[in-house]
């Protein structure tokens, strides 16, 4: 199965026009006991081929227990995004499909040329922090607000490597979404106690990332 035809390739390729620095997209997988998990490889593998600036390299997630670690990850599928070896704690958990397509594609961007659309005092804000900042961002693949909070979550982990942000995809993770009791989507998870709901600004986020901290 194929899910990218000749016009969203032609697509891709414009917006990875000015990719700049190698990409390394690092995939989790395993053979049985994964949903979505041959479907997410298949996409990887295709966007991989768009551009020469884009390396997929796919580990078993049983096999290779202290890669995972390394770049802790804890569940399957999962994509890791990192410049050439540098990582950024940008990650995906769950097949980035419908509108969380774009977001892998503006992630990728990201790494690849460093440019951000955070604002100033956001940024100068995030590269103060000196504790660790987990966000989780759940999502599901029909929803149209949620790649604006993956990318501000995404573009804020790329500040400050004390900051890790995950797109979780809610309906194949069950148990996670039970857990954090996500109702709708996004719904943006901080530290694992402070929560926003919605897509929002960037100053929202900051101000719940204060919050967490405290």
């Amino acid at each position: 199965m194929k899910f990218l035809n000749k016009k969203i390739i032609k697509e891709v390729q414009e917006m990875f026009a000015d990719l700049d620095k190698k990409v390394t997209l690092v995939y989790f997988t395993q053979e049985v006991e994964c949903v979505y998990c041959r479907e997410t490889h298949t996409l990887l593998e295709e966007i991989a081929s768009v551009s020469d600036k884009i390396e997929l390299k796919v580990y078993d997630f049983m096999e290779n227990k202290d890669l995972a670690e390394k770049y802790g990850v804890d569940k399957i599928p999962a994509t890791v995004i990192l410049e050439g070896e540098k990582d950024y704690g940008i990650k995906f958990y769950g097949i980035p499909s419908g509108y969380e397509f774009g977001s892998l594609i503006e992630a990728i961007k990201l790494v690849s040329t460093g440019k951000s659309l955070l604002q100033k005092d956001t940024i100068d804000y995030l590269k103060s922090i000196d504790k660790d900042v987990h966000m989780q961002v759940f999502v599901t693949p029909t929803c149209p607000y949620c790649p604006q909070s993956v990318m501000i979550a995404h573009q804020m982990a790329y500040v400050n490597p004390k900051i890790k942000s995950d797109m979780v995809e809610a309906t194949e993770f069950p148990a996670l979404s039970n857990k954090y009791n996500v109702m709708g989507v996004p719904r943006t998870v901080i530290n694992g106690d402070v929560y926003q709901e919605g897509a929002v600004p960037e100053q929202v986020i900051v101000e719940k990332i204060k919050e967490a901290l405290k």
